[in-house]
């Protein structure tokens, strides 16, 4: 799926703004609310996640449907063209009704999903009525979990509670239209999308391309395909619907030394451009190899979270945090637990910040009950009769996320789950072709992981056999061990020797501790600063050691939202930096650290 742009053939309209909102009050849909302006309701921007907004608990915790409605005026210029309705992001379900009609149903609050309107506008404007459902459950990826009944006996037996959301994930489940709402037109006849792959050899470089056409004229399209440097320089062309272009003294997409071409389609009437980097990613023996280099990841596991945002599109702050990226020495980071805005990944293809992306299938445990917010929910089988129902939509995911991520050159490795149940039973039946899938349709062959908790015996996580590289999240002196930092040093020493013998490389994508900003000890004390550092050097003395450990991605770059509970004060406060992006005394220490580790042949 093509990102929407403005070229000489395609208009665009942001229909970015405040729209009319009211809380579904159970008789919405019987009601009909989507045939009339709402009634009694408020303003809520978009994009933002509406939980935040406004003082008000009841629309903090919401359980269920929620409606958007603006007018849309269309311009007359829009006549004669395709047009297309595209929404970036609704979380968690969407019912979109145009001028009262439902036109079409979205599940997935992490993608984008659009719908033609092409014969549908009405003069003097229409109405755009987006419903938009927050619940989460066994089928639903984030997974929510089942919500633990009312006093049983006693004084207070009978007191149930109101219905409400049981996220099985540790990180506020914030909801609405979070990323922009869009009209674009292409020609009748336009170009659907386009898969570019990217090799060199020496100082030559190479650009495998396939153009797919769709409208009336498609069958007889021919399109032609220029490549231009940063100059604006012709650098290569070709005809035809596939292709392989060559590139002489081609310029290298490297980490934090970016080098982006344009490529510009044009067929028939239709023109569409977009900013591509040559690069090549491969895993060999224990290496991480980007351009034929051993990469070493230095960076962070992050959230799509701000303030009043919630999960809310920030084109500021998502700069100010590449900005603190960089001032930190960090190459890297993960998108945990799903997949972030376009706007994002454009943004690091442009920085050079490189990027694991991540499907949002979190909370695919439902016997763990080691999460500070959450406990088992079952004792039968996550994978088995009576858990989880989520196959097919993590099937779903894997495919539009691959398809909508191909060509980013920051993108080099793809995260099927994080923290799911990988050594339960059924655990590599249902994994094993969500990995053929995704190395199916990515056209990079870039590497496949599946992101793993602790366990008493990792040598039966199902990821031995099916990942390419090893990702663990481990918090050894801090769950585990954290009032006794010899202990977790000498117990995580026996298990990293344990991914280091397995011939494949490994990783930290989570590894951290709960800090509060200005508590202060002359020791380390848990929930210190002072604590934080020492816990990151006790680390990093063990994995230094380790020849096969290709990287560092802490837990979490910034302070983020939660659900309530004892074990959390406003959300949960591993960040290295606040949620406001200010730097706790670990954040220094990292610099230190990481501006001394090359980007290159840490390991070699």
């Amino acid at each position: 799926m093509l990102y929407p742009i403005l070229t000489d053939s395609r208009a665009l309209m942001d229909l970015s703004g405040d729209w009319d909102f009211k809380v579904d009050n159970g008789r919405g849909f019987e009601e009909k609310w989507y045939e009339r302006p709402l009634q009694g309701g408020m303003l809520m921007p978009v994009p933002a996640s509406y939980n935040d907004i406004k003082e008000d608990a009841a629309l903090r915790d919401h359980y269920g449907w929620v409606f958007y409605q603006r007018r849309v005026m269309v311009p007359m210029c829009f006549n004669g063209q395709r047009i297309v309705l595209r929404m970036d992001a609704v979380t968690h379900k969407a019912k979109v009704y145009w001028n009262g009609k439902l036109i079409c149903e979205h599940k997935g609050g992490f993608l984008p999903f659009e719908v033609e309107l092409t014969g549908n506008i009405e003069a003097g404007g229409n109405l755009l009525t987006i419903a938009v459902d927050n619940r989460i459950d066994y089928s639903t990826l984030p997974v929510g979990r089942r919500g633990k009944g009312g006093a049983k006996d006693g004084f207070f037996a009978g007191i149930e509670p109101e219905k409400k959301n049981h996220p099985g994930f540790d990180f506020f489940n914030y909801c609405g239209i979070t990323r922009p709402v869009k009209l674009y037109t292409t020609p009748v006849t336009y170009i659907r999308d386009i898969t570019l792959v990217p090799d060199y050899e020496g100082a030559t470089g190479f650009i495998n391309y396939t153009v797919d056409m769709a409208g009336d004229d498609a069958d007889m399209a021919e399109p032609r395909v220029e490549v231009y440097d940063k100059n604006g320089v012709l650098a290569a062309s070709g005809n035809g619907r596939q292709g392989r272009l060559t590139i002489e003294d081609v310029q290298l997409w490297m980490p934090l030394k970016p080098y982006l071409y344009e490529v510009k389609v044009t067929c028939g009437g239709d023109v569409y451009t977009l900013p591509f980097g040559v690069r090549t990613v491969k895993v060999e023996g224990k290496k991480f190899l980007i351009n034929g280099q051993p990469f070493y990841f230095k960076g962070y596991g992050k959230h799509e979270d701000t303030f009043p945002s919630g999960r809310g599109l920030n084109l500021p702050m998502n700069a100010k945090d590449i900005s603190l990226m960089k001032w930190q020495g960090a190459n890297s980071f993960r998108t945990s637990h799903y997949p972030y805005s376009e706007e994002m990944m454009r943004l690091c293809d442009a920085e050079g910040i490189v990027v694991i992306d991540e499907t949002p299938a979190v909370g695919l445990n439902l016997k763990f009950g080691g999460g500070i917010l959450f406990s088992a929910d079952s004792t039968s089988d996550t994978f088995g009769e009576g858990g989880l129902s989520t196959f097919d939509h993590h099937m779903d995911v894997v495919r539009d996320l691959i398809d909508r991520d191909k060509n980013h050159a920051c993108v080099v490795m793809w995260s099927i789950a994080n923290e799911p149940d990988s050594d339960g039973r059924g655990a590599y039946e249902y994994f094993k072709p969500l990995f053929d899938l995704a190395r199916e349709r990515d056209p990079q062959s870039r590497p496949c992981t599946l992101v793993v908790m602790q366990m008493p015996d990792p040598a039966k996580d199902v990821c031995l056999r099916l990942a390419d590289v090893y990702c663990l999240n481990r918090y050894y002196g801090w769950y585990e061990h954290g009032d006794d930092l010899d202990m977790a040093r000498r117990i995580g020493e026996r298990e990293l020797e344990f991914w280091n013998s397995q011939d494949k490389p490994f990783m930290f994508t989570e590894y951290g501790a709960d800090t509060v900003m200005g508590l202060h000890d002359t020791v380390p004390m848990m929930f210190t600063e002072e604590f934080q550092v020492e816990y990151y050097k006790l680390n990093h003395a063990i994995v230094d050691a380790m020849d096969g450990f290709i990287g560092e991605q802490v837990w979490n770059f910034a302070d983020f939202a939660t659900s309530q509970g004892t074990g959390r004060v406003q959300g949960n406060k591993k960040g290295i930096f606040t949620r406001d992006r200010k730097p706790k005394l670990a954040a220094h220490y990292l610099r230190d650290r990481w501006t001394k580790i090359p980007d290159f042949g840490y390991k070699a």
